[in-house]
């Protein structure tokens, strides 16, 4: 299977973590999104939402959506779970994933996208929604610590798909963002430490 990638972006990242933690190795097959590769008819015969990741299968067909790619690979290999082994659980982590998607990844995207140098030029920036975007995903780490009081991963007591999301949102924030978590929030620095030293991090 190929995965249509790039090296940077949090949602390939997302897959990629994923597929590691599984023991699935893919192939990949950067996309330059700034050159507008994700944009030409042979790729969005592919994605037709012209975004990364992709996974093409052998016979050419293609499925896109990070979280939808994660389920596959989960089906593939349901050992080590990461989206839930019963009923129950599945929507716990569900619902703390998509907390993790909207309430943390998407401020973060919203500060990245409408304040870095990089996007200058090939979208539309919006500084101030950036920097309410950025207090946004502050206000977020901040919760999170509180909740981390509780428990040792975002969804319970084990790694989970909404750890990984986290995890992404959180390092691109401190690459691209200028958002770095405060070290006295110690509970989620030691979350952080804990899931950056999973060998499947630097995937």
């Amino acid at each position: 299977m190929k995965l249509y990638n790039h090296p940077l972006a949090p949602n390939p990242r997302r897959v990629r973590v994923f597929a590691a933690e599984k023991g699935i190795e893919l192939q990949l097959e950067n996309v330059d999104l700034l050159a507008g590769q994700a944009r030409t008819p042979q790729f969005l015969a592919k994605n037709p939402s012209g975004a990364v990741p992709v996974l093409e299968f052998d016979d050419g067909s293609c499925l896109s959506e990070s979280v939808a790619i994660c389920r596959y690979l989960e089906g593939l290999r349901p050992d080590p779970n990461l989206l839930g082994r019963e009923l129950r659980e599945q929507v716990e982590i569900e619902m703390w994933n998509r907390r993790m998607e909207f309430e943390l990844m998407g401020a973060v995207g919203g500060a990245v996208v409408n304040t870095h140098p990089m996007f200058s030029g090939f979208l539309p920036q919006f500084p101030e929604y950036g920097e309410a975007q950025r207090a946004r995903a502050y206000e977020r780490l901040q919760r999170m610590d509180r909740e981390l009081r509780q428990r040792e991963y975002i969804a319970g007591d084990r790694f989970t798909i909404a750890d990984i999301t986290a995890l992404v949102a959180i390092d691109i924030g401190g690459a691209l963002g200028n958002i770095k978590p405060d070290p006295g929030l110690k509970n989620l620095t030691r979350w952080h430490q804990t899931v950056s030293a999973r060998p499947s991090a630097a995937a």
